[in-house]
């Protein structure tokens, strides 16, 4: 049953980051629809252009974007946007952004470096954006502090620690990042509005 308001309102968010980061199951995990996704399977080709040293279970890859859609509340509809994460598939990202309102930005906190390219696209480009630190198995080495200080990220970008395989943890990512969407915008922030259970 579809239980958004006639007056909801939809908004694009971009989830990004690099190679083997977790975006793709991000969507996937916190989309209501079945996500649309363009994995391939990763071939010999690759090889020498895809560092899969620290993924090295990784059998395919996104080569367009990912998609899915979250109904925040009665009134707000999110339409996620997973892109690429290899740096050849980096001319898709400007058009990927185009209407998008921010961006999450997932982090390997075992692969920092790997997130500096998004940080920076972001950063140039003025699209307010979060930081959800992956911890993948629990595994979190650096405390907030020294992951903002590593990333060079301004005090007021909210960073979360989040897994990307669980709902309800990355749900409350793309709340943090609308509720800093709306603070920017002096908007009114999301606790004030009536949430729609997931299910």
């Amino acid at each position: 049953m579809d239980m958004t308001s006639p007056r909801a309102t939809s908004a694009k968010i971009v989830v990004a980051g690099g190679f083997g980061v977790g975006k793709t199951t991000m969507v996937g995990s916190v989309s209501e629809i079945r996500p649309l996704t363009t994995e391939a399977i990763m071939t010999m080709a690759s090889v020498d252009v895809d560092d899969t040293t620290a993924v090295a279970g990784k059998k395919t890859t996104t080569v367009a974007m990912d998609f899915g859609r979250i109904t925040i509340d009665q009134e707000l509809i999110l339409y996620l946007f997973g892109t690429p994460g290899q740096n050849r598939f980096w001319f898709m990202w400007d058009e990927l952004v185009r209407g998008a309102i921010g961006a999450v930005v997932l982090v390997d906190p075992r692969r920092l470096a790997d997130c500096f390219s998004a940080v920076d696209f972001f950063e140039q480009c003025g699209l307010p954006y979060v930081v959800g630190v992956n911890c993948f198995d629990g595994v979190q080495p650096n405390t907030i502090r020294e992951l903002r200080e590593a990333l060079t990220i301004r005090p007021e970008v909210p960073i979360l620690t989040c897994d990307a395989r669980r709902r309800d943890s990355t749900k409350q990512l793309l709340i943090a990042l609308v509720e800093y969407v709306l603070r920017a915008r002096g908007t009114a922030p999301l606790a004030a509005r009536t949430p729609v259970p997931l299910t």
